[in-house]
């Protein structure tokens, strides 16, 4: 039996090196990517943990959990992350030390 994670690995972290170079191309520098990609990958994680096996509830808001993210594109979904950045940071507790 194979790991799907385990097999998709590779592919992420390509995907990953790839969305970092053309940010890195657009000017971006490597603090402010670094800080974008651990927000995302936070906001994945915490959607794989609320999922089964795991089926934890996690401290997201709805309207601004992974789903919300991968539901729309271009200006829409820029918008949309830049509300996702401001919000949480606002809120007490831990995702608001997450976000800040």
């Amino acid at each position: 039996m194979s790991n799907n994670n385990t097999a998709n690995t590779p592919s992420i972290v390509s995907k990953v090196w790839a969305f970092c170079n053309t940010l890195r191309d657009d000017g971006v520098g490597y603090g402010d990517y670094l800080e974008q990609l651990t927000y995302l990958l936070f906001l994945k994680m915490a959607d794989e943990y609320s999922r089964p096996p795991h089926n934890r509830k996690m401290p997201i808001p709805t309207t601004y959990n992974w789903a919300t993210l991968t539901n729309k594109s271009g200006d829409e979904l820029e918008v949309h992350y830049n509300s996702l950045l401001r919000e949480p940071c606002q809120r007490k507790g831990i995702l608001g030390q997450i976000f800040y």
